[in-house]
């Protein structure tokens, strides 16, 4: 095999194993190859991409044999529109790919002594677990290898969706999302097909013109559903017909918003929503825990595993009633208000203003008298003074993006030496970077796993540190 030639093929490839990321791995003549959509067993034929002297990238250009593992994936969409990726895989199998890629994280990214990794906590409910979708509407749709060459099927129309992998011009036009539950799909398509009969114009990503452009989905475990319908363009007769005809079909809408956004993307931190009916938000539950939602809320996605996840970070936290508890990247301050009643005093901090606001929102509106929350950056905020105001924590729990948690703020947690450091992570690599630096001065003593996304790659992961 040629040792760095770009878009080689190499035939008849087994992929032998799984590597991380939702990517497998097959090794060739000492070479290392990533594959994205492989199974370990199947047998493929692969262009490589990236080709360095001990690894490569490789696309799969055909399959001579399946494995064995493999499953029928249950969605018409699989494939197309870039989410839940391990759809051919059996879930029990996902877990265990997901375990691992805890496991191998921590070893060789960490470079990290721990414990035995608890048994990965998988999901009860692995379609429709959503609480929170956002779609695309678009007038460009994509089109499936075998509908290229149809003159009867046009790219130009007006679709609504996700974006199809690696396009950002083009929308897959959705019929059935199993990420939530209804009236998740029924909304959608209520909307598309109004703004279809009312020529309302769809959003052109490349010229930035057109009117309807996304919308926001919140389905509760209360039964409470928030609708935030975004359109580029304030146009009061179009979103005021919009409105009654979704107040007719669906008159069980608690929340329902529109949101203008002149911008070229699509975040609405900098936004107002306008609430058309309701009172602008929903609220949602976590054992008995109520929390206020409203549409540029942060909370978990997945509400029955977000539950379980903050039940291990509580456990992690070894309360015993009296303890100064941090809680650093609080966001709403769920992690906060969850572990408050075995705690004396909680203090959460989070760089987002409104973040914060709700955090304070949610605490009264749980009766938690003794949880104060601070915006601002936590390298700024963990002052000697803070502390003489507030105490020095007991336990820290942090739970940072993706990104993980900057150095300066690793460096505080070791001069701050609180007994008991509780990491949740949406990110075992980022996590594992985080613990190797933390081990100047904590050893890890219990790590376990949670799937809050099945079909996926992703993986949370929380991690029990105590003072050496």
């Amino acid at each position: 095999m040629a040792r760095k030639e770009k878009n080689a093929v190499i035939e008849s490839v087994e992929v032998t194993d799984y590597a991380a990321e939702g990517k497998s791995l097959a090794r060739v003549e000492g070479k290392v190859i990533f594959i994205e959509g492989a199974v370990p067993g199947d047998v493929v034929d692969l262009r490589l991409g990236k080709n360095k002297k001990d690894w490569a990238e490789g696309t799969i250009t055909k399959f001579h044999r399946y494995s064995k593992e493999r499953v029928e994936p249950f969605c018409e969409h699989f494939g197309v529109c870039g989410g839940c990726q391990w759809q051919m895989l059996p879930y029990a199998q996902q877990l265990k790919f997901k375990q691992q890629q805890v496991e191998d994280s921590l070893k060789r990214i960490g470079k990290l002594n721990f414990p035995p990794i608890l048994p990965i906590i998988g999901a009860g409910q692995t379609t429709r677990y959503r609480n929170k979708m956002e779609y695309t509407f678009g007038n460009r749709r994509f089109l499936l290898p075998d509908e290229l060459n149809n003159v009867t099927i046009r790219v130009e129309q007006p679709v609504a969706g996700f974006h199809a992998k690696g396009v950002f011009d083009k929308v897959v036009n959705i019929n059935t999302c199993h990420l939530q539950d209804e009236p998740s799909n029924q909304l959608r398509l209520a909307i598309r097909d109004f703004a279809i009969q009312q020529k309302f114009p769809f959003y052109d990503i490349k010229q930035h013109s057109g009117w309807l452009r996304t919308m926001q989905v919140r389905v509760c475990t209360t039964g409470e559903v928030m609708l935030n319908v975004v359109v580029g363009y304030e146009d009061r007769e179009k979103i005021e017909m919009l409105c009654r005809h979704l107040l007719e079909k669906f008159p069980s809408l608690t929340t329902l918003l529109y949101t203008v956004n002149p911008k070229f993307n699509d975040s609405l931190y900098d936004l107002e929503p306008k609430p058309l009916k309701g009172p602008g938000y929903v609220i949602e539950q976590m054992e008995d825990f109520r929390f206020k939602i409203g549409p540029k809320s942060f909370f978990q996605t997945n509400t029955r595993q977000g539950e379980k996840l903050y039940q291990v970070a509580r456990d992690f936290a070894e309360l015993k009633g009296s303890e100064t508890v941090y809680d650093l990247y609080c966001g709403t301050g769920s992690i906060g208000i969850f572990v408050s009643r075995q705690a004396g005093k909680i203090i959460g901090v989070e760089t987002v203003d409104e973040a914060v606001e709700d955090a304070k929102i949610n605490a009264e509106l749980n009766g938690i008298r003794h949880a104060r929350f601070f915006a601002g950056d936590v390298i700024r905020v963990c002052t000697d003074d803070f502390f003489d105001r507030h105490g020095k924590p007991d336990v820290i729990i942090t739970d940072p993006p993706r990104a993980g948690m900057h150095e300066q703020l690793v460096r505080k947690i070791l001069e701050i030496r609180a007994p008991v450091v509780v990491y949740v992570s949406c990110n075992p690599a980022t996590q594992a970077r985080d613990l190797a630096m933390l081990g100047e001065g904590y050893e890890i003593t219990k790590v376990q796993p949670v799937d809050m996304f099945p079909h996926t790659h992703h993986i949370e992961n929380v991690v029990q540190l105590k003072l050496r």
